[in-house]
């Protein structure tokens, strides 16, 4: 397991991060993970004991069992960015038997794909890690491009379909700020309220989508101000856990782009500030002040992956939050490399001496 010193050593230039004490929004005000979250924030909430029942096999499998922490391997790119991006750097992964495993191997909680993946290994494998549907997906051929989310199959039987596979729980994307947005609200929404009467636990993958939201000064896409809003939203339709990108610039989103309203208290070190941890506490405490879950996004697989995820999983712990969801970074490489980088996310929130900032 990594030392907090070897943790230090991956953070490089961002050592600081270590020790960096957040101003903002103090965490006695947050509902932090711990072993006893389910029991402590979530039997407050409306969901059934059969919810209670899937979110603690989640919640308490692989190596983060016990510790209110979650890390989840999502494989669904080969719909999302095409089979060919995203499993030519590992033609294993074209074999659904592999994704599991890998997830299996790297001590996850989870493995997130689609419900082709799934189905096609549910029974030798539902019973041994929990499982993910994802539901609706943006399919890549569909020229020019319209960047939608549809669902994969009708709304309630889809979720039925991922109940009978073996699911603990559905995920679903909704771009926020695209011009299909409503109706992917009204859909998700739908599937989120069948899914929590069947018992399943819903993961909601946050983003905005609007050609908008990109100028030649800044990607909004990754602003704080708005994927936090997004995240209010995604927990307002029922999301148990929030996936979001990790925040990079805390502009003012709202007045930049003319959509909805803002504070200054956003951008003078009242509610955030120019620190990563301090924009991803924003993210978390648009999640009803963590009573759902964030977990941040690993992002693509790059030249120095394994430092960028235990930054990013460092961020994402001392703002608060849930865990990581890391795919790309993990599968595109060879299995031994994809689970020594699933095991250095997960020694971030095995480690004590990170600590909630």
């Amino acid at each position: 397991m990594l030392n907090i010193n070897q943790i230090e050593e991956l953070l490089s230039n961002q050592s600081d991060l270590l020790s960096h004490e957040c101003k903002t929004v103090d965490k006695s005000e947050l509902h932090l993970p711990s072993p006893t979250f389910i029991n402590d924030v979530v039997t407050n909430s409306d969901r059934s004991n059969k919810v209670l029942g899937s979110y603690s096999r989640l919640m308490n499998h692989g190596r983060l069992a016990n510790t209110g922490y979650v890390s989840i391997l999502p494989v669904d790119q080969g719909i999302e960015h095409s089979g060919i991006k995203s499993f030519a750097p590992n033609t294993n992964y074209f074999d659904p038997e592999n994704i599991v495993k890998l997830a299996i191997e790297g001590g996850c909680n989870a493995v997130a794909s689609t419900m082709g993946v799934l189905r096609s290994v549910s029974r030798k494998y539902a019973h041994q890690i929990p499982f993910i549907a994802k539901i609706n997906h943006n399919e890549m051929l569909t020229t020019p491009a319209t960047y939608d989310q549809t669902l994969f199959g009708d709304n309630e039987l889809i979720v039925k379909q991922a109940y009978d596979l073996g699911a603990v729980g559905i995920g679903a994307t909704i771009y926020f700020g695209s011009p299909e947005s409503t109706r992917q609200i009204q859909e998700v929404s739908h599937a989120f309220e069948v899914a929590h009467s069947l018992g399943m636990v819903t993961i909601l993958w946050c983003y905005l989508r609007n050609p908008n939201f990109k100028t030649d000064n800044c990607d909004y896409h990754e602003v704080a101000d708005l994927t936090s809003q997004a995240n209010h939203l995604g927990v307002t339709l029922g999301a148990d856990i929030i996936k979001q990108k990790l925040p990079t610039f805390n502009y003012d989103g709202f007045d930049d782009v003319a959509a909805g309203q803002s504070s200054p208290a956003a951008y003078d070190g009242r509610l955030s500030s120019d620190n990563p941890i301090d924009m991803t506490r924003l993210q978390l405490v648009h999640c009803y002040n963590g009573r759902s879950g964030l977990i941040n996004s690993g992002g693509p697989s790059g030249d120095d992956d394994l430092a960028q995820a235990v930054t990013t999983a460092v961020i994402n712990k001392r703002a608060g939050g849930t865990g990581l969801i890391s795919g790309r970074k993990a599968f595109q490489k060879p299995l031994a490399e994809g689970v020594q980088l699933l095991n250095a996310i997960q020694d971030v929130y095995l480690n004590d001496e990170v600590t909630i900032a």
